[in-house]
């Protein structure tokens, strides 16, 4: 009980942070007269969000689509991957510098590439969110297996545990951290990664709210979707700390905010 009342005390300095900024920002929009179709008040973007909630539901679960089955795939191929460079040190050599390299080329730029080869349909939306995902699901994990024990290994090896024992006894545990932090990233990603890709070619999804709202000047509609990109991006950040805090028991007496 202490530890949620000193994490809501924490909380409170940022809660009236965000606060104060809606105040001002109501206040300015209406004393400068600012037309809502430019700058609309935060008390437009409730009223969009009230007036527009079924479409809106529609248009996330069309967005929630891709971003489950792109991340889903982005862990699947990232764990293999590293998997993979951790036992092969030559392949390791060879892929590493292309990860790197991959995350120079912007992503809006590959996304019409996509349209063409996966067509119009939820592929390409898939893609887009796999390729964001990628990159820091395989870099943590790389690292992650980097840093498990080399002598609890060779202790494994000596007494005949094959390579899936020794994945699951040794480094299973030990680059579970490493997961969790790379999927917290990703999963905040995935959402944006979606929108990216709905906003080139779809009929459904968050993106193509907002691409409809912004060409006809609906400005609070538009703030309002970014507001529902905000909202499932932390609900999936949250939801991956709650699958880390299940799959890691012995780490659960940790707080980020040690008790004082």
């Amino acid at each position: 009980m202490k530890k949620w009342a000193n994490t809501a005390k924490r909380s409170l300095p940022g809660a009236l942070a965000v606060l104060a900024v809606l105040l001002l920002w109501e206040a300015l929009c209406r004393v400068a007269d600012v037309a809502v179709s430019k700058l609309p008040p935060p008390s437009a973007v409730i009223l969009s969000l009230y007036h527009n909630a079924s479409l809106l539901a529609e248009h996330s679960r069309a967005t929630l689509a891709a971003v489950a089955a792109g991340l889903s795939l982005s862990v699947l191929v990232a764990l293999a991957l590293a998997v993979f460079m951790d036992r092969h040190s030559w392949l390791k050599q060879a892929l590493y510098p292309l990860l790197i390299i991959s995350q120079t080329i912007p992503i809006i730029a590959l996304a019409p590439l996509f349209l063409i080869w996966f067509g119009l349909g939820l592929t390409s939306k898939i893609v887009v969110v796999a390729l964001v995902c990628f990159f820091p699901m395989a870099i943590n994990l790389v690292e992650g297996l980097e840093q498990v024990d080399p002598e609890t290994i060779n202790l494994l090896k000596v007494m005949q545990a094959g390579p899936a024992m020794i994945f699951r006894s040794a480094q299973l545990p030990a680059v579970l951290p490493y997961f969790f932090s790379g999927l917290k990233i990703a999963a905040t990603y995935s959402v944006m990664g979606a929108v990216i890709g709905e906003w080139l070619a779809a009929r459904w999804g968050l993106g193509v709210f907002m691409l409809r709202s912004m060409r006809s000047y609906q400005t609070a509609n538009t703030f309002a979707a970014i507001l529902v990109v905000v909202v499932l991006s932390l609900l999936l950040f949250k939801l991956t700390e709650l699958a880390a805090w299940l799959a890691m028991p012995w780490h659960r007496h940790k707080s980020v905010y040690p008790e004082e």
